[in-house]
This record gives structure tokens, sequence and C-alpha cells, in this order.
């Protein structure tokens, strides 16, 4: 064997050939009927819009999504009371455990994750605010400090290159994100996830401009960095987006809405990628 090969623990191979089977695995599930992959949730799914009061995410202008007509009308949060609703909602949680926690932080992107698309052998707790960055993820992870969690699944990134945060800013913040969610959870997998491509030329957002300023080559070298610092850190690492790009290497246009966020599709793709990497990488593990 060569020596260059001898020096890679062999934890992290198995991880290199995990990961492609489930981009394998995905491939043939989206070959099937779609409507395969959508199942209502068993267990108790905590979403904004379940909350007492219609709500909508905070006035962050050109970096949140559209409001979804499914939520029906809402009025506006400051991004204070939006981080009061998400503490509400991950004391209730705290309050009765469930066996089996999953928790998504990030962004709209995990925001707006379809409750009934969200895989159905566990409970949901979405901690996403729209248009956040990896440094306010990493203020508020006290909201979640009295969850016991099973799983936490991380994505963080488009916001901080959206706003012209350096490369090393962003994975600075997302190291110091994983250090706090180890520490705080020992007993929890922690997933980071890729960032996700975005639309190129196709891109209708009304962000556009700033968006098309970020190539999609520089998420993927991005992604790199975000996978050797879990890797360092000794989290896990899915890599969503291949997933994601069409032979153009951009965001497939039926998997999003406006080039930026997904579509039903999308959040269909998603789901596979979350059920297939706990089959083969978390429970192998586990």
């Amino acid at each position: 064997m060569p020596q260059s090969l001898r020096a890679i623990p062999a934890w992290a191979i198995l991880s290199l050939i995990s990961n492609g089977l489930l981009i394998a695995a995905v491939v043939i599930s989206l070959m099937r009927d779609p409507r395969s992959l959508v199942a209502p949730p068993t267990h108790a799914s905590i979403t904004p819009s379940q909350a007492p009061e219609a709500i909508a995410p905070p006035s962050t202008p050109g970096l949140g999504p559209e409001l979804s007509p499914e939520l029906g009308p809402r009025h506006q949060l400051s991004y204070q009371q939006w981080q009061d609703l998400l503490q509400q909602e991950a004391e209730a949680i705290a309050e009765n455990q469930p066996s089996r926690l999953s928790i998504l932080l990030g962004d709209s992107i995990s925001l707006w994750f379809p409750p009934n698309l969200l895989p159905s052998d566990r409970t949901w707790l979405n901690q996403g605010i729209s248009g956040e960055i990896s440094s306010g993820l990493l203020n508020r992870l006290s909201l979640i400090d009295q969850t016991q969690p099973e799983t936490i699944f991380v994505m963080i990134g488009i916001n901080d290159l959206i706003r012209e945060f350096t490369d090393e800013t962003i994975v600075a913040n997302q190291r110091l994100i994983l250090q706090d969610l180890k520490a705080m959870h020992p007993d929890a997998q922690i997933v980071l996830q890729s960032i996700l491509p975005h639309g190129g030329e196709k891109v209708t957002w009304e962000g556009k401009d700033r968006l098309l300023k970020i190539s999609n080559d520089r998420i993927w070298d991005l992604n790199q960095r975000l996978k050797a610092i879990a890797l360092e850190q000794n989290a896990y690492y899915l890599d969503l987006y291949p997933l994601f790009t069409d032979e153009e290497g951009v965001l497939r246009s039926e998997l999003s809405t406006d080039g930026l966020h997904l579509s039903r599709e999308g959040y269909m793709v998603w789901r596979s990628a979350l059920q297939l990497y706990s089959q083969i990488e978390l429970e192998r593990k586990d």
C-alpha cells in the first residue's frame, strides 16, 4: 500500500466510501416514483408553523425567501423575537425529552423544510432562522443547551458569502460551532452539511446580483474546507452538493424555487439523503 494511503485513518476511508454509496442510493431513489419518498411524520415535529401565532422570519432585506403560501398570513418578528420563539420551542422539547430527537440548525433553507417531508422515525426540532449567518448561529447555540438530541444537523454559510464575509471567517465560525456543540452535547452525533450550490444565470431570487458574485467553484472549495474541519473535530460530514448540481455544475432548476431556496422536490432529495446517511453512516457507528 502506498505510504500516503497508510497515513489515512481507516475510519476516514470508510466515510468516503459511505458518502459515495449515499450519492448512488439517492440517485436510485430519484429514479423511482417521487411520491414514494413522501410519508407523514409518526412523531411530533416542532416547527415555526406550529407556533400559537402565525409568524414570519425576521425582516432581513434581500436575504429571506418569499413567505410560503401554505403557512398562511404572518406578522414580522425582529431577530430577537424570533430567537425567543425558538427558545420556547427548545424549552418545550427539553421538558418532555423524546427518545429520538434530531435538530436542524441553519438559515432559511433549513427553516422551510416541510415538516411532512422530514424523516418520520424521529422527532424534529427546527431551529432555522431566515437570513442567518454563521456568527449568529454560533451566538444562539445556547438555546438548545437543555435538549438531549440524538443528532444535530448543521447547514450554514450561504448568507455569509452573500454578505461578503471571507472564507476564513466562515471556516473559523463553523469550527467554533462544532466545538460548542460537541462540548454541550457530547453524546449527540453532530453532522455538518455542505453549503448548497446556486442556480447561476438561472437565478431569479431578488438578490441575484449579490449571489452571482459568488462562484459555485468557490462554494465547492469552501465545502472541502468544511469537510476538513468536520474530520478535525470528530464530527460527521454530509456532502449534499453533488446531489443538487446539474451537468453545468449549478443548482438543478427543478430542485429550487428561485436558484437559491429549495422546492418541494429539493427537500425530497435532502430528505432521502438524511434517511440514507443515517442508515449508512450514523447507525453503523452508533
